[in-house]
């Protein structure tokens, strides 16, 4: 399991009533998202803020960070993604042991918030760990390996679906399915569609997270 670099922001550690953990889209890193921190304190008092980097470089170039490679996008074998995705989950899940350890926090306290291939990663891993989390915001992404989740489900923490109808880089088609499959395994999904919106985070789409994660954690107002 590889350790994962990362930024906080919020209330000092050992203070936080409730943790968000961000994770970013393919090419980007931790800072990318860790930026809404600031606007969201405002309405989530009481709350500490984490976006860790993907694991690896990505394989697309640039400065960036990936969870997994993407053939499409890359050029790299169906194989090389599928061990990629059960890698970064393995890493994801033991990091997210050790923000909450750290932070003094349990599960039920924590709502993740991805975006992109950040979601795809949230929506993978949030339902095979042990604890449920309070909630999982996936903005713009898709569910990996729908065909599975009702067998691998062990919990089913509620899950907001946002998306953009002009998404060009994950079909806003994606939405649809990935609440059916959601829905179809018993896990309560919410959904917004960011009218006009491409590959984004509208500002409508983030008072519908906003709402969501005050209602999930009972703070803020």
């Amino acid at each position: 399991m590889r350790e994962l670099r990362f930024g906080r922001a919020g209330v000092e550690k050992g203070q936080a009533l409730g943790l968000i953990v961000f994770l970013h889209g393919y090419g980007a890193n931790g800072n990318d998202l860790l930026g809404l921190a600031a606007p969201m304190a405002q309405h989530l008092p009481g709350v500490a803020y984490v976006a860790p980097d993907a694991p690896e470089r990505c394989a697309g170039g640039g400065f960036g960070y990936q969870w997994f490679p993407i053939p499409w996008l890359d050029g790299s074998p169906q194989a090389a993604a599928d061990a990629g995705l059960a890698a970064a989950s393995e890493d994801l899940d033991g990091f997210l042991d050790r923000v909450l350890a750290e932070e003094g926090l349990s599960p039920d306290r924590l709502v993740l918030v991805g975006f992109s291939q950040g979601a795809m990663m949230a929506m993978h891993v949030a339902p095979r760990r042990d604890r449920a989390v309070a909630g999982v915001v996936a903005i713009s992404g898709r569910l990996m390996r729908p065909e599975v989740l009702a067998a691998e489900a062990i919990v089913k923490p509620p899950v907001l679906l946002i998306h953009g109808d002009q998404d060009p880089v994950v079909p806003f088609s994606d939405m649809t399915k990935a609440g059916e499959a959601l829905t179809a395994a018993g896990f309560p999904t919410y959904g917004h569609i960011m009218e006009g919106t491409g590959h984004g985070i509208a500002p409508d789409g983030l008072g519908v997270a906003l709402q969501f994660i005050r209602e999930q954690l009972g703070i803020g107002k």
